[in-house]
């Protein structure tokens, strides 16, 4: 074990013991592979530095429990290699996604600094500048869909309360791009998707980051962040802070058909902006590692949303959004669910299954094979 200072951590190294803050609040467990995400905020926590193993043990045998399902039924899935790289392979080894990756980096640990006066309650936050941390990415690539790629590739299960918030911030400002929303609506909106989860911040970390299920009393705790969000932001007059803004932290659960939290809300009594940051909220979480599955590829995103979402999203963003999404991997190479591969040729009314033509030239109209599905890009 060795203590390395936290601006010399690099990725793949592991914490020898657990990580805190000054306060005793709790950030990593030891034996814990280090990631991007998971570095700059142990840096926006203001650690000096961290314990690391001087020797990195054998990869741990990942419990049959918790394996993605996606892993166990199709063992198939090609792993890529230098000649035959895989979709992700790609993006990642891209001079872009560097760039990106940096820049991402920088601006996660820019809007914890400045969210800090927020959580803290100690007084104005520079809300230019948090759009300011923003918009140079959403700017920087060359289209709508790139985004969507380097935050695809940019995932880890150690997605803090910044990386989830940069996200939504980052997919509200492409989505209100999508919605031809003028630039000043535009801005609002990314204001809205950085803070909207401000208010995790108040929840015990040990809590929010549980791998597993949560007891009855912390599942409550965290779905009280929405009004813990909204109480912080309230602090702040209107005419400072745009009240669409506040709305969108305390409403971006609720579901237009009522069966959303914290107060039930439905239809029109969810505020436009709530809305919006809702749908950017949970296509974030979903593409997202989690300790029980991998990352869901678009179109089992849009699958979900396609059985369950679509009553509770306002057509008029759920649908603008799904078909965005489709319409800019269609042509894409694709592998299927029973391991054979294919490139979209034709994007059916229902927009998860699509027309594929597989390797050998045969088509398969996925809206007449139930059985088969979406399982990842190539």
């Amino acid at each position: 074990m060795h203590v390395v200072r936290t601006l010399q951590l690099e990725e793949g190294m592991i914490t020898a013991l657990p990580v805190k803050t000054k306060d005793g609040q709790f950030v990593a467990d030891a034996g814990v592979s280090l990631t991007h995400h998971l570095i700059a905020q142990i840096n926006s926590c203001g650690i000096p530095s961290i314990e690391i193993q001087d020797d990195e043990p054998a990869a741990a045998e990942v419990p049959e429990t918790a394996k993605a399902p996606e892993a166990a039924e199709a063992p198939n899935i090609p792993k890529g290699n230098a000649q035959n790289p895989t979709y992700s392979q790609r993006i990642k080894s891209s001079a872009g996604f560097q760039r990106f990756q940096f820049e991402y980096t920088k601006a996660i640990d820019d809007l914890a600094k400045g969210l800090a006066p927020v959580i803290s309650q100690s007084g104005a936050f520079d809300k230019d500048m948090l759009c300011e941390i923003a918009f140079p990415l959403i700017d920087g690539v060359k289209s709508s869909i790139e985004m969507f790629d380097m935050l695809h590739n940019m995932r880890s299960v150690d997605d803090s309360i910044y990386a989830h918030s940069m996200n939504v911030g980052l997919i509200s400002g492409i989505f209100g791009k999508w919605l031809k929303l003028p630039r000043e609506e535009i801005q609002l909106l990314v204001l809205a998707g950085l803070l909207h989860d401000v208010g995790k911040a108040k929840i015990p970390p040990e809590v929010l980051n549980k791998p597993g299920k949560y007891t009855d009393e912390e599942f409550a705790l965290v779905k009280s962040h929405p009004k813990l969000s909204y109480d912080l932001l309230s602090a702040y007059p209107d005419d400072f802070l745009d009240p669409r803004v506040k709305l969108a932290a305390l409403q971006h659960h609720e579901r237009l058909d009522g069966s959303g939290y914290p107060q039930g809300l439905q239809g029109n009594d969810i505020d436009d902006f709530a809305m919006m940051i809702a749908v950017a909220d949970v296509y974030d979480a979903m593409t997202a590692a989690r300790s029980y599955r991998a990352p869901l590829c678009p179109f089992q995103v849009i699958a979900a949303f396609e059985k369950e979402g679509l009553q509770k999203y306002h057509p008029k963003y759920i649908l603008k959004f799904l078909e965005k999404i489709a319409n800019a991997y269609q042509k894409n190479r694709i592998l299927l669910n029973d391991g054979r591969a294919g490139d979209i040729i034709f994007l059916n009314k229902q927009l998860s299954r699509p027309i594929v033509q597989l390797s050998d030239g045969s088509c398969v109209d996925l809206s007449r094979t139930p059985n088969l599905s979406i399982q990842s890009l190539l």
